[in-house]
């Protein structure tokens, strides 16, 4: 009875903190210039943000995501992209490490998320597409939706 009343408070805590952890990647998203959309994404690791990133232009272009149709450029990186790839760049790595999303990953960057050793995947809203959600829970990282972070 004891290691159970245990296992509900710890999953109670880890809610708890996926929830705060969707609302940082909420206010991480209202960075991006991008006007169709804005997606936030941290990804935490041993109980430490190791990274974060929006949705954007890559460095040195100018912050403007859309065309003059109001259709996504083709080379706007997407905000989990942009947050594993800072991870790249530092001497850190995602092994283990847990994702926060405001948007579910694509199924592109699904593989990316996968090939960096992301075990766990926590977002908000669903994307179009759920074939990058599919593709991660095939492969067994634990996929949790919350559709709301309050």
């Amino acid at each position: 009875m004891f290691v159970e009343l245990d296992k509900e408070v710890t999953e109670e805590k880890k809610l708890r903190y996926d929830k705060a952890y969707l609302r940082m990647a909420q206010t991480w998203a209202e960075l991006s210039h991008c006007e169709r959309k804005k997606v936030g994404a941290l990804i935490v690791r041993d109980g430490r943000i190791i990274s974060d990133g929006y949705n954007g232009t890559p460095a040195g272009f100018e912050n403007c995501c859309e065309d003059q149709n109001g259709n996504t450029q083709w080379y706007v990186l997407h905000a989990e992209a942009n947050a594993i790839l800072k991870v790249a760049r530092s001497t850190n790595d995602c092994s283990g490490a847990t994702l926060f999303i405001t948007l579910s990953p694509c199924k592109d960057c699904s593989k990316l998320v996968l090939q960096a050793g992301i075990k766990r995947v926590v977002y908000m809203m669903e994307y179009k597409d759920t074939t990058g959600v599919d593709f991660l829970k095939s492969a067994g990282v634990e996929v949790v939706h919350i559709s709301d972070p309050n």
